[in-house]
């Protein structure tokens, strides 16, 4: 079973893009973030043709968060409770026997900007959400943009930017309160030691230059870790294809043994 989790930077802007990356990647459940378009444009039909049913909280414009399955799915969570001031961050569904919730967490701007305890607040209020809802002893996939380098090795230059937006210690108490929940980062369960990144900025070519973040995550719950075969950030799509331009984040893709009788 493979799993991805992808923000798309626009679905109407690269949905000929993320169609190719279907086609070649076959994903059986994707979570997708910041679509920028309401749900009366969600490109249902299109999916369908590849194969996949989809679920959506868009939002016009901005954020907006989706589900697409190969199996049909049900939504049980729309929206964060009491964080709707702050747009179409979270959806959940259990599809193919997980509960696969799918987050584009507030970016906070800079440690000096209003946003940035609103998207502290966030994080509480996602965290308080979870203890209310889910049991950690169940199969849980908690995927998306989290706008929190989670360690050292998850940033291009720790020094420089230590202290700063995503890299800071009142972010990533709150991502380790989520692993102190019963997530765990099934990137970093596979490989420990890898300096990869899932975001680099469109300018200054930060791409090529290596100067990158890795703030899109796969969390798992034990019951899902432990069917962990392979993940991947993959890179490679963060690259020009047939002159279409890429996100600037890339998806991360998690292969999973299916459970006996699944």
């Amino acid at each position: 079973m493979r799993i991805a989790t992808w923000n798309v930077n626009g679905l109407r802007a690269r949905l000929e893009f993320f169609v190719q990356w279907l086609r070649e990647r076959r994903p059986d459940v994707v979570g997708l973030q910041e679509l920028k378009l309401s749900d009366d444009l969600f490109p249902h039909d299109a999916l369908a043709a590849e194969g996949y049913h989809a679920i959506s909280h868009g939002q016009k414009s901005w954020n907006g968060v989706a589900i697409i399955s190969r199996e049909a799915l049900t939504a049980t969570q729309i929206g964060l409770p009491g964080q709707e001031a702050l747009g179409a961050r979270l959806l959940s569904a259990n599809v193919a026997g997980i509960s696969f919730t799918t987050v584009y967490c507030p970016n906070g701007k800079h440690v000096g900007h209003e946003d940035f305890p609103r998207k502290l607040a966030w994080y509480d209020s996602l965290l308080a959400h979870l203890r209310r809802s889910l049991d950690p002893g169940t199969p849980a996939v908690l995927c998306g943009d989290f706008n929190i380098c989670p360690a050292s090795l998850d940033t291009w230059n720790e020094e420089e930017l230590r202290g700063t937006i995503f890299h800071t210690e009142e972010e990533r108490r709150r991502l380790r309160a989520l692993d102190g929940w019963g997530f765990e980062d099934l990137f970093r369960r596979r490989h420990p030691q890898a300096r990869e990144y899932s975001w680099w900025d469109y300018r200054g070519g930060a791409f090529h230059r290596g100067r990158g973040l890795r703030i899109d995550l796969l969390l798992g719950t034990e019951a899902v870790a432990r069917r962990l075969r392979a993940v991947e950030i993959d890179r490679d799509w963060r690259k020009k294809r047939n002159g279409l331009t890429p996100s600037d984040h890339a998806p991360v893709v998690a292969d999973l043994e299916i459970e006996s009788g699944g």
